[in-house]
């Protein structure tokens, strides 16, 4: 996908209107039109807090990269382990 798909696919799986995300990012809703239509992109310091904001890396946000990995610092090894079965086990449904 391309960067205006990957912010619209990513606000949208957090239930968010353009509104929201603007507000989140301190930017008008008509910035984030415009880069979901592909009409501007957003600048090297949006794009790496756009990135942050969704938990992904700028790389994977540009389409450039299909590794997606998730942030598990703040959980216990205990946590990590039961994330770590799960995704296995999605892995071999595949």
């Amino acid at each position: 996908m391309m960067l205006n798909e990957n912010i619209k696919t990513f606000r949208l799986s957090k239930n968010m209107n353009q509104v929201e995300f603007a507000k989140a990012l301190g930017v008008t809703k008509q910035c984030v039109s415009n880069w979901e239509n592909d009409n501007v992109v957003p600048s090297v310091e949006m794009l790496c807090k756009i990135a942050t904001f969704f938990g992904v890396s700028t790389d994977y946000l540009l389409g450039r990269s299909e590794r997606r990995v998730i942030e598990v610092s703040k959980l216990t090894e205990e946590q990590i382990s039961h994330i770590t079965y799960i995704v296995e086990n999605f892995k071999k449904l595949n």
